[in-house]
């Protein structure tokens, strides 16, 4: 495809999903307390958005992605959180 075609697809789906991030921050920034690694992580993440090289996608997955290859005796939860605490 074109730049224009991918542009004339994608445009209305990326631009929700950018407002969408924009709200989520305005919330964050708004709440109260203490963020936790979540917050760095994705903060981290936008910045390889922003930097403009290639491979983005690769990027953004591998900053919030675990890192390590041994398994772990006892997961410290029932659920995923999105980001890897790095400890």
């Amino acid at each position: 495809m074109t730049r224009q075609q991918v542009l004339d697809l994608y445009f209305m789906d990326a631009r929700c999903k950018l407002i969408d991030l924009a709200a989520f921050l305005d919330r964050v920034d708004r709440a109260g307390g203490v963020a936790d690694f979540r917050l760095t992580a994705f903060r981290q993440a936008l910045q390889h958005l922003a930097e403009g090289a290639p491979q983005r996608a690769e990027s953004v997955l591998l900053t919030l992605s675990d890192p390590t290859v041994d398994p772990i005796a006892i997961a410290p939860g029932k659920g995923a959180t999105g980001a890897w605490p790095g400890n």
